[in-house]
């Protein structure tokens, strides 16, 4: 037996589909024998992992793991099994081992790490574990003999299309099927695979290469029918990097999509929706498209192009324009505290924020600073001389410091001032508070406009200084939501 693990990544509300896994099972439906563990679902995961070891010959630990708190449960369970079965072979696959293979291969507790891709490469491991493949003959692979680590060359990326649909009938979709602002059973789904641009701050290239593949939109479409005939789903979450990769693509996309009823949200490119024709934009908005979220980061051309974005700030105000006329929510992302000039930087990016405000009103904006992915020599800003002690184990990046770097909660950041930090938290706060997300559908209406209310002058006046008030009432609140159900 082959067991494929998801550890816990997210409370019980916020889960969706383990689609990192579930593409595994997919690989492995009719030819092994499996069993999916989702930590999420599983209030004991490591309990159902005993036993399947303990009822079955299995052959192979198959752990996905994304860095901060799914790396936390991975490494607990990982300690755990290998203590009580130390015969049973572990494999880590996913971001954190692609990016820090060889911190995750000196964990006594992992055999293998997957870089990028892995569906071939765990059919391939399979082999290895039974003696029929030497693991040098592996692309993608990193593994160790004794205290030798080997990191196979990397494995050429393959369509969604080039492998089997997920079979949804060997998980509890009900289970899956959250509700949301998009709808009462708002699934999720992933069309492509990978990224091809190079933003300097990301690491997503680092791990799948600068490639993007994209499932065909008949096939998208079959699937997400699929979820609607026969689970009943009424909205989608799509976890791609791009969405909106070409036009063409788009027009034919959306084409197959307006039939399904669906509202979405998804991850859009500023340069590419700015180009899109009038036609194709009221195509995605006819398919049902609800919110567009878009990586803007910057108010500063020169930081965008530090940044290698690829985009620039008038293409942003274009978009937020255009989606205001037709009526989908544009969710603007900012990592303010450029570490070149970071005062500078927050003075601009604030004024920008404000700026598209009041060019489109509902946009919701989500301010973080500039927190780099870690990564020894390639962090944006040049910043690596001000982060000492990189991580070197599992053990390290489970330390609060590197995890809270990780999670970009509190993280050392000796480039941005503490008075710059203070402001660009506090801007957090009221604009938080002025527009109070869509998205969080327990909040109550009477809520939103108490805070609406008790923030408008702090916003109309620019007086962002210690909002203690603010702070005080968004936690009232919060401790005073519903519990929300699935349907």
């Amino acid at each position: 037996m082959i067991l494929l693990y998801y550890p816990k990544l997210t409370s019980p509300k916020n889960r969706r589909f383990p689609l990192s896994i579930m593409a595994l099972a997919a690989v492995l439906e009719g030819r092994e024998k499996y069993e999916v563990v989702d930590g999420n679902l599983d209030p004991e995961p490591d309990k159902t992992l005993a036993r399947l070891i303990e009822t079955n010959h299995v052959e192979l630990l198959g752990v996905s793991v994304m860095p901060g708190p799914q790396m936390v449960s991975a490494m607990n369970s990982c300690k755990a099994i290998r203590e009580s079965y130390p015969d049973v072979p572990i494999v880590w696959g996913g971001y954190f081992p692609s990016t820090y293979r060889d911190a995750t291969l000196n964990a006594n507790y992992v055999d293998y790490a997957v870089r990028g891709q892995g569906e071939t490469t765990l059919l391939e491991l399979i082999e290895v574990v039974r003696g029929q493949r030497s693991p040098a003959q592996v692309a993608g692979l990193s593994y160790k003999e004794g205290r030798q680590k080997f990191h196979n060359h990397e494995r050429a990326m393959q369509g969604p299309d080039e492998f089997p649909w997920i079979p949804y009938e060997r998980v509890p979709v009900a289970s899956y099927l959250r509700p949301s602002y998009f709808g009462k059973r708002t699934g999720a789904h992933q069309a492509s695979i990978g990224c091809p641009f190079q933003c300097s701050f990301c690491a997503v290239h680092e791990a799948f290469g600068s490639l993007q593949k994209m499932e065909s939109p008949a096939r998208t479409a079959a699937i997400l029918r699929h979820l609607v005939d026969n689970y009943g789903m009424d909205g989608v979450q799509f976890y791609d990097m791009n969405f909106f990769l070409s036009e063409s693509h788009t027009r034919e996309l959306m084409e197959n999509l307006a039939p399904l009823g669906l509202h979405w949200w998804c991850e859009g490119r500023i340069d590419a929706i700015s180009r899109y024709s009038d036609e194709t934009l009221e195509w995605i908005r006819r398919a049902g498209c609800t919110m567009i979220f878009f990586g803007a980061e910057s108010g500063s051309n020169k930081t965008l192009r530090e940044m290698k974005k690829g985009i620039t700030i008038e293409q942003t105000i274009e978009v937020a324009k255009r989606m205001r006329k037709l009526g989908i929510v544009p969710e603007f992302s900012f990592v303010i505290g450029n570490p070149q000039n970071p005062e500078e930087d927050t003075h601009e990016t604030i004024s920008f924020i404000r700026k598209l405000k009041r060019l489109n009103p509902v946009s919701e904006i989500i301010v973080q600073h500039y927190t780099p992915v870690p990564q020894r020599g390639k962090m944006y800003g040049g910043i690596d001389g001000g982060i000492v002690g990189f991580p070197s184990t599992i053990e390290e990046w489970a330390t609060p410091r590197w995890y809270n770097f990780t999670i970009r909660v509190n993280p050392s950041m000796p480039w941005l001032q503490p008075k710059t930090k203070k402001l660009i938290d506090n801007f957090e706060t009221v604009v938080a508070a002025r527009w109070p997300t869509v998205q969080d559908i327990r909040a109550s209406k009477a809520s939103r406009v108490f805070l609406k209310t008790i923030s408008a002058w702090r916003y109309t006046t620019g007086f962002y200084n210690n909002p203690k008030e603010l702070t005080m009432a968004q936690k009232w609140i919060r401790l005073r939501r519903p519990k929300v159900e699935s349907i």
